[in-house]
């Protein structure tokens, strides 16, 4: 049957808990998977999806070409596996195979090549996106960047992004001035890791998450217009590129959160619903170490599909899509003997354009950038939360302080914390 069917019968064997629904269930599986095993054989990989056209007469000659997802196996072998064993891999429902990846269209004229380029983006005509049969509005773009132009974005999302007024999880115990430059404190740290492996970990190593722009209100998961720090002008220039690209035009970047994963952070089961107007796109990129990225339906009782994120991968959820549940279980270690992605070893050309919202990045900055990304990925989530000419509804205000630690939306969780919290500190 191959390695989806030997990871179907791998899910099918995991006893389920009291109440588990079947998103929990596959969320609990990869998160506990062993890579390199068949325990990922049902993970859709989008970077071989190119490789595996579909030229059968059921595929579509129009709006998307059809691709056999690449998870090293023919899929009539788990479909198979589950007429034979009905209800054996979830209690709620049969195992469903994995949706088939289409082609997606992009809007080519709506980006022109030189304002790709000044994001560090290739021609839009070169970027290759693709769909899931069964998920409109999900479009999946494997690393359209071009070589060396990530450093910039990972820079960004160490060195400046990180900084004050921005908000990140280390303020709920420390003061303004201990977290007003995380990359200084912790440059030093990182630079020589591997030397003084006992060290304490660097503040940037601590850093879970930052937010942009409309600031997130952890405690009633609202966005407020008293609440507001400028969008950096680089990442809005980029997500308004992304989101033309596919038939967004007038995308306005206006709220951002980062996420920081380390080898053993998972983030949890959530539906981003808090912006107010969900007609616009949620975009999502990813740089740094791989990581497995779930998306399921409405309801939490519909089984995820699961799918690599690799770095420089960028996802649009729209649509239908836009408010469907999606997690992060497992991020994935570097195979044995490499330490960072093929597309990160490129450096940046010398000359970038003229009207580039790209930095050139020195070497001392990018080794301590590496250094962080060896055991590490980050992620920026970009959104619009207004429609136009819309405002923010009136509300008392609240005395309560902010509090940073709810669990309901979208925080992350390691795994040698000791108790299921609802709580992040500093040093978790």
């Amino acid at each position: 049957m191959g390695k989806m069917a030997a990871a179907v019968g791998s899910v099918a064997t995991l006893a389920a808990e009291p109440g588990e629904d079947a998103f929990r269930k596959l969320f609990r599986f990869y998160r506990q998977s062993r890579p390199g095993t068949a325990d990922l054989g049902g993970v859709i990989d989008f970077s071989a999806a190119h490789a595996a056209r579909d030229t059968g007469p059921g595929a579509h000659k129009t709006d998307t070409e059809r691709f056999s997802p690449s998870v090293g196996a023919d899929l009539n072998g788990p479909r198979t596996w589950a007429a034979k064993n009905p209800g054996a891999c979830f209690s709620m429902r049969p195992f469903v195979a994995a949706p088939t990846v289409v082609r997606s269209q992009l809007s080519v004229s709506s980006v022109s090549d030189h304002d790709a380029h000044r994001a560090g983006l290739q021609p839009v005509s070169k970027w290759r996106a693709y769909g899931l049969e069964g998920y409109p509005g999900f479009i999946f773009i494997r690393n359209p960047f071009l070589p060396g132009y990530q450093w910039h974005w990972v820079k960004q999302c160490l060195k400046l992004y990180s900084q004050k007024p921005n908000v990140c999880n280390l303020d709920k115990h420390m003061t303004k001035e201990e977290t007003q430059d995380l990359w200084e404190q912790s440059k030093e740290f990182l630079r020589y890791k591997e030397v003084n492996k006992r060290r304490p970990r660097s503040l940037l190593e601590k850093l879970r998450w930052v937010t942009l722009g409309y600031h997130y209100n952890w405690d009633n998961k609202k966005y407020s217009a008293d609440h507001y720090t400028p969008f950096p002008s680089d990442l809005a220039f980029l997500s308004e590129q992304v989101a033309a690209a596919c038939g967004f035009q007038g995308f306005r970047a206006e709220a951002g959160i980062l996420n920081y994963y380390r080898l053993d952070s998972t983030l949890g089961i959530h539906v981003d619903r808090s912006e107010l107007d969900h007609s616009k796109p949620l975009l999502s990129f990813s740089f740094g170490q791989s990581a497995i990225f779930l998306l399921g339906g409405l309801k939490r009782d519909e089984t995820p599909t699961a799918m690599f994120m690799h770095s420089g991968d960028i996802m649009v959820m729209s649509g239908f899509s836009r408010l469907l549940n999606h997690a992060v279980p497992k991020v994935l270690p570097s195979p044995e003997g490499k330490i960072l992605p093929c597309c990160l070893e490129t450096p940046p050309p010398a000359l970038l354009p003229r009207d580039a919202v790209v930095e050139p990045c020195s070497v001392e900055d990018w080794k301590v950038c590496a250094s962080y990304l060896e055991t590490a990925r980050v992620n920026m989530t970009v959104r619009q939360v207004l429609a136009t000419d819309q405002d923010f509804p009136l509300e008392p205000v609240e005395e309560n302080k902010r509090d940073i630690t709810t669990e309901g939306f979208c925080h992350l969780d390691d795994k040698k914390n000791q108790v299921k919290r609802a709580r992040l500190s500093p040093d978790s």
